[in-house]
């Protein structure tokens, strides 16, 4: 289908893979309210997404464990059911049951999906997962939520797919209803596609404001959303060519002006995948640099099977010092 490959082209670019699972044992502290830090023109931070796609779970969870080690700012996971531009047959871990598991069990590195499907689940279920995540990591979550783009994940199991315009509107609507638990004691709406009536939404999450992260380049509905609502927005430039980053971080800033928001409140950010990090440490601390020059402020390392734990720990050790410097 040609509309599912040009998805499949521009998810490799904006996000990487992962998912984690695992056991928790012993009693966890009672969490505290956070307010998160807002993201400023000059912070970098660098984060890990794990594919968690043909892989086992006990290798997924040493790696996420790993990364917080490290000092990694952020660990994400990915949103889908089965492995994607790969064997479709093979193991593929839940996301968000995966990611409460394993935030129960780092200490520091803040927790997300990359992104959530919104098409999968009603947005107050979402809301509800995420308030809870929350808790089980004591503050450190982040809400990844997108219009979803895996045609052969909707067939396989029955999930409408809707067009490309129609996404956009249920990522629109699910926001609200978010965000409208998030702050209100009980929530009623009234929209085309998601509706509540007098909805509690308890406990709210630790954090004061949950940091939103909306992925996605559709520049008609999806762009316009995320300068509107976002902390976070995730983008993937072509082969992120630094020009074509800053490229779209100046439309991107446009867009915020439009609904006079400060384009420096929502941070900008983009996966690195293996060309990027490929050759010696100087040249990838070039072209990160080159990147954080344009204003990409987070950038979020693919790591698929077999996770290359070398690379994660080059990476911390000499190419985040460096750049964090220039």
């Amino acid at each position: 289908m040609k509309t599912e490959s040009w998805s499949r082209r521009h998810f490799l670019r904006s996000i990487s893979t992962a998912t984690v699972a695992t056991t928790v044992a012993g009693r966890i502290a009672v969490p505290h309210l956070v307010k998160a830090a807002p993201a400023t023109a000059g912070t970098l931070r660098f984060g890990v997404q794990v594919v968690p796609q043909h892989t086992t779970y006990a290798d997924i969870l040493q790696t996420w464990r790993e990364v917080d080690e490290l000092g990694f700012d952020t660990a994400f996971l990915f949103d889908h059911f089965i492995p994607i531009l790969s064997d479709p047959n093979g193991p593929c871990f839940e996301g968000w049951t995966l990611l409460a598991a394993v935030a129960a069990q780092t200490k520091r590195v803040k927790v997300g999906l990359l992104v959530t499907g919104n098409t999968y689940r009603n947005p107050a279920l979402v809301a509800k997962m995420a308030a809870t995540v929350d808790h089980v990591s004591n503050g450190r979550a982040i809400l990844g939520i997108g219009a979803a783009w895996f045609a052969t994940e909707h067939t396989a199991y029955g999930i409408p797919f809707y067009t490309p315009s129609e996404r956009a509107k249920r990522l629109k609507e699910a926001i609200t209803v978010i965000k409208l638990l998030f702050s209100q004691q009980k929530s009623t709406f009234d929209g085309k596609f998601y509706q509540l009536k007098d909805a509690p939404c308890e406990p709210k999450p630790v954090q004061k404001h949950l940091p939103l992260l909306i992925g996605g380049v559709g520049p008609k509905l999806i762009q316009p959303l995320a300068a509107r609502h976002a902390d976070i927005w995730h983008f993937f430039p072509s082969n992120e060519d630094p020009r074509e980053a800053k490229r779209m971080c100046e439309r991107f800033d446009q867009l915020c002006q439009k609904v006079k928001r400060d384009p420096a409140t929502v941070e900008k950010s983009l996966s690195l995948r293996p060309p990027q990090l490929a050759g010696s440490s100087k040249e990838v601390i070039s072209r990160v640099t080159a990147l954080a020059d344009v204003g990409v402020r987070h950038f979020i390392i693919s790591l698929s099977p077999p996770f290359d734990r070398a690379l994660l720990q080059r990476f911390a050790k000499e190419v985040m010092p460096a750049v964090r410097k220039t």
